[in-house]
């Protein structure tokens, strides 16, 4: 069943009045009605798509925390062939926030990482919504450093609120193991892709974002802070997350224009909820055509690739 976002009342009620008349075009003894359903169905196309075409930035921040937007596990298992998972990080624990391994993508050999929410109260526990421990960043150090040594791309999928916050995390060096994922992406001699499927938030998204070509879909965030915690620390009320979501730039758009991210994934109109292998095939071109971009580069050029890319930020701004 299609779970609908607040600013989307209008199409969910001519959605609505659609599906009522088709259960009474089922009856056989009812008038032909196709005619009424057409109208209404253009109708509501028509009222998606203006809708979307002027989403603003909270509404976007909504759209990339929908639940029935496809995660990790969607890409992985619709991009990626003969996929093995790899697990712990051979210092402490298993970390399930971050679920990566190696497999083929459109015939080549890669690496692949990324955060998982889950999709139900088990599996978002069990993946702790998506929120990685030091564990996982350590893991995805381990699944780099393997990668490299074996001249394999990386692909990474983005989607966190941020790194766990918790205090267990920070005893076992939460800081420290953002910094060393981050510090092991600059480092590589292979090419790295990262995509901003739905949520980029803060280091958590960071430590496996630093990539020599970063995308985002078109509906997906990526920031420093959620809105609502900026909010909360610049106005002390968490209520003001939508004037924090429009003025922190938090949109591809936004940061396509500032020169953060590399390029946008378009999405099937209505979000990559309403067509999830759609969203996951315009994805995976995406990813196909920044690795041939990439693909002549070699261990030092593609360092200094990276490292260029990132200090132009700062630059820029």
């Amino acid at each position: 069943m299609r779970s609908y976002l607040d600013f989307e009342k209008p199409v969910a009620e001519l959605e609505a009045k659609v599906e009522e008349l088709r259960a009474l075009g089922e009856n056989r003894d009812a008038v032909s009605i196709s005619d009424d359903i057409t109208r209404l169905e253009n109708k509501a196309s028509d009222a998606l798509r203006d809708l979307y075409a002027k989403l603003t930035p909270w509404q976007k921040t909504l759209v990339a925390r929908h639940p029935q937007r496809p995660h990790f596990i969607d890409y992985c298992s619709g991009l990626i062939t003969e996929f093995t998972p790899l697990a712990g990080d051979r210092k402490f624990a298993e970390d399930e926030a971050i679920v990566g391994g190696f497999g083929r993508f459109r015939g080549q050999a890669v690496c692949v990482m990324g955060q998982e929410k889950g999709f139900n109260t088990e599996t978002r526990i069990r993946h702790n919504f998506g929120m990685a421990r030091p564990e996982g960043y350590r893991k995805a150090v381990r699944l780099m450093e393997l990668a490299d040594r074996f001249g394999l791309p990386v692909i990474c999928f983005v989607d966190t609120a941020g790194a766990y916050p918790g205090i267990e995390a920070e005893e076992r060096g939460q800081a420290e193991a953002i910094a060393r994922s981050t510090e092991m992406q600059l480092s590589l001699g292979v090419p790295n892709v990262s995509v901003v499927i739905g949520e980029g938030g803060s280091g958590g998204a960071i430590a496996i974002a630093t990539a020599n070509k970063v995308l985002m879909l078109e509906h997906a965030i990526y920031s420093v802070i959620s809105p609502e915690g900026a909010a909360s620390i610049l106005w002390r009320d968490s209520a003001r997350a939508q004037d924090a979501a429009t003025n922190m730039k938090i949109t591809a758009q936004d940061l396509r224009r500032l020169g953060i991210i590399d390029g946008i994934v378009g999405e099937p109109m209505g979000g990559a909820h309403r067509d999830p292998k759609a969203a996951i095939a315009s994805t995976g071109n995406a990813i196909e055509e920044a690795l041939l971009d990439l693909g002549n580069m070699g261990p030092s050029e593609l360092r200094d690739h990276r490292a260029e890319k990132f200090l132009n930020i700062g630059r820029k701004l």
